[in-house]
């Protein structure tokens, strides 16, 4: 019988954990804050159990409802891209999906406040993020293309789904000064995007990585 890897021992898991930060270390990630907290959070529990086996390696997989778990490089990248400027206190991530990035930007020490539009996901991602501690996590239910939907600012935005293009209402929610990461783009063509908001609401764009995302679904009420 294969051994549940969600019942591993703690230490393998922690060696194993290590061995996916020495990777990504050797693929160019740097920010060592960032390194340590992925080296902190247990992938394998943000999966299903007949996957926990490829939780450690860098890859993305599924996670039920045509959504993933995005493959750790690109967790990392994005996290070390929007932190660039230093750490960050509150943080909207569009796209909750199993809750992942979510407790890497908790690890971080950022208040989180994330949205998904599909409740199932929602549901799982809360029960799991508070069975793991992260308490300073904030749910919304709702759909990731208007932001927050109480409104409010944030230092740091990181969208987990493609659009076109930065959705507008994003911008408005991002203070002076602070940093929005998402994949811009249509299948086969989208780039990792840095946004830093201005003091004369122009947002400065620096194109990064090459990446693969799920779209951003536009305007559709949360299911």
């Amino acid at each position: 019988m294969k051994p549940n890897a969600q019942q591993a021992p703690r230490h393998r898991l922690q060696r194993q954990r290590d061995r996916l930060v020495e990777r990504l270390r050797e693929r160019g990630v740097t920010n060592a804050e960032v390194l340590a907290a992925l080296a902190r959070v247990p992938r394998h529990l943000f999966v299903d159990e007949a996957l926990a086996h490829h939780a450690y390696e860098d890859k993305a997989l599924p996670i039920g409802h045509g959504q993933t778990i995005s493959q750790p490089f690109v967790v990392a990248r994005m996290t070390e891209l929007l932190w660039q400027h230093g750490p960050l206190s509150r943080v909207l991530e569009i796209g909750t999906g199993c809750g992942y990035q979510t407790a890497v930007l908790a690890e971080l020490g950022a208040q989180v406040y994330t949205v998904e539009r599909i409740r199932e996901l929602q549901a799982k991602a809360r029960q799991r993020l508070r069975k793991l501690g992260y308490h300073q996590v904030l749910f919304d239910h709702s759909n990731g293309h208007f932001g927050w939907s109480s409104g409010g600012e944030f230092d740091g935005i990181v969208v987990t789904c493609a659009a076109e293009n930065v959705p507008p209402e994003l911008l408005r929610q991002l203070a002076v000064g602070g940093t929005l990461v998402m994949p811009v783009g249509g299948l086969g063509a989208q780039r990792l995007v840095q946004l830093t908001q201005q003091a004369d609401g122009t947002p400065f764009r620096t194109d990064c990585d090459a990446v693969r995302f799920v779209p951003l679904v536009s305007k559709t009420q949360p299911v």
